[in-house]
């Protein structure tokens, strides 16, 4: 489900940010890591450290507004 959403994010932002996916049930050791309780959890990293977060679906343009808030 996120998949079209994130690669028109991609779109939008270009390589001035990366935008990693990461399978939960393959990397069980990354979910731990990061409290992943729910499906899709999204999470904005700057500098190393996370600066928001949110579980649920949202749209490219949501996204883009909250990474450029985050800028």
């Amino acid at each position: 489900m996120m998949k079209p959403i994130l690669e028109q994010l991609k779109s939008q932002v270009g390589d001035s940010v990366s935008i990693i996916k990461v399978d939960i049930d393959k990397n069980q050791a990354a979910a731990a890591a990061y409290s992943v309780q729910s499906v899709p959890t999204l999470m904005l990293f700057k500098q190393g450290k996370q600066v928001w977060r949110q579980s649920g679906v949202l749209q490219a343009s949501q996204l883009k507004q909250i990474i450029d808030s985050h800028s």
